[in-house]
């Protein structure tokens, strides 16, 4: 009897585990802090129904250890892409506080979040192309290029983001990635504000790439460090610093193309 207690919280405690880490995964892969992901995973894996709940996470993997009673388990999974997409990060952390209400079971878990990640609306690609364009122009404002580079600025940095985001559905490597991005909206951005007459060519073909920057990879590093996860908040320091020098030489490939001194 009590043998068969034991499995059937083991089989229980497999569910839970895999359920929690989808969440941790997906909130990962949305470019949340190892503190958040850390607090919902605890939050599902408890709702659950998880008395004992400790999760490491790497960059790239999470590892969960669950206990009910006297019985535990360790799992592990592979976390893909870390990107940024701030409206599955909130449906998914609306969801982790609604489990809390009431007793659920993880299959309905499981069903919800599936829905969840495939009903969350998504900008159309020309959108974010634009938008993206239109925020590198901006900033090239602010960095003191002319109003003559405006607009090959804003071209050249949505045509940037363009092809990023079909080179990322073809899985090609994110660093080469960078620097392939840097080279084309550089040179973009450079030739388009040399023939408008501009006299900040230099500032245009910086200004054009300020889409590759890694913001908040760069603040998660920081937070995580602060917060006690120096190994996980190191190793994003170092991809963030990474994709910087990839994305320094695809610019200045770019600069010697069009013989621009910066």
């Amino acid at each position: 009897m009590a043998d068969n207690q034991a499995r059937v919280e083991m089989t229980g405690l497999e569910e839970i585990a895999m359920v929690a880490m989808e969440f941790g995964r997906l909130l990962m892969e949305c470019g949340a802090s190892a503190r958040i992901v850390d607090e919902y995973v605890d939050r599902v894996a408890r709702s659950l129904g998880a008395q004992r709940v400790d999760l490491r996470i790497g960059y790239a993997s999470l590892a969960i250890t669950l206990g009910i009673a006297d019985n535990g388990i360790t799992r592990m999974r592979k976390v893909g892409h870390i990107g940024v997409n701030q409206r599955l990060d909130q449906a998914l952390r609306q969801l982790a506080r609604r489990l809390e209400s009431g007793q659920v079971k993880p299959d309905a878990v499981r069903a919800e979040l599936e829905r969840v990640t495939r009903e969350t609306p998504r900008h159309p690609g020309w959108v974010i192309d634009l938008a993206v364009g239109l925020a590198c122009a901006s900033f090239g404002r602010l960095l003191e290029a002319d109003w003559r580079a405006f607009g090959p600025v804003l071209a050249a940095a949505a045509i940037g983001q363009c092809f990023r985001r079909n080179l990322l559905k073809r899985h090609v490597n994110v660093f080469m990635t960078a620097s392939l991005v840097a080279f084309l909206a550089s040179l973009l951005g450079g030739l388009g504000a040399k023939l408008a007459g501009s006299e900040t060519i230099s500032m245009a073909m910086i200004s054009a790439v300020l889409l590759l920057v890694p913001g908040v990879p760069s603040l998660n590093a920081q937070n995580d460090i602060l917060e006690g996860r120096p190994t996980l908040g190191s190793a994003r320091a170092i991809w963030v610093g990474i994709i910087l020098i990839f994305l320094t030489v695809g610019v200045w490939f770019s600069q010697m193309m069009l013989g621009v001194n910066h």
